[in-house]
């Protein structure tokens, strides 16, 4: 269950930071933004390890340093949203953002990348999957 609220609460603040993050850019530019929005979460997140010390410095000795480039995909991740939001609208826009995030998790989840474990294919994932770009189609039908 708290998955499902995590996973609720992420939607809502990828659509409300999207769209903020539009509205800043359209007046300060999207790198100053985007400057903006990973510098404040870096405060943020800085303050609450000092305050909650939930990890270790010394782990990250032993894990594949690739995986350190998440702060490159949040550079791509807000500029792609502000771009999307700004030329598509937020309905729109996080509509093909979430099936895209779905098909690359099924990609995901399928081969076992990353060191996720794998999950079986199975073909009613393609129809979940065509079901929501129909879906999409239904929804831009104007």
């Amino acid at each position: 269950m708290a998955g499902i609220l995590y996973s609720l609460l992420a939607g809502i603040a990828i659509a409300i930071q999207g769209i903020v993050n539009t509205r800043v850019s359209e007046k300060a530019g999207f790198w100053l933004t985007n400057t903006i929005v990973h510098g404040s979460g870096f405060i943020v997140s800085l303050l609450l390890f000092a305050l909650l010390r939930d990890g270790s410095i010394s782990g990250i000795q032993t894990m594949n340093k690739g995986y350190l480039l998440g702060g490159v995909f949040g550079v791509v991740i807000v500029f792609s949203v502000m771009k999307g939001i700004g030329q598509l609208g937020p309905s729109y826009s996080v509509a093909i953002l979430l099936v895209s995030q779905l098909i690359f998790a099924t990609v995901i989840d399928s081969f076992g990348l990353f060191g996720a474990q794998a999950v079986p294919f199975a073909w009613n994932k393609v129809i979940g999957i065509l079901v929501m770009v129909a879906g999409i189609a239904v929804f831009k039908w104007n």
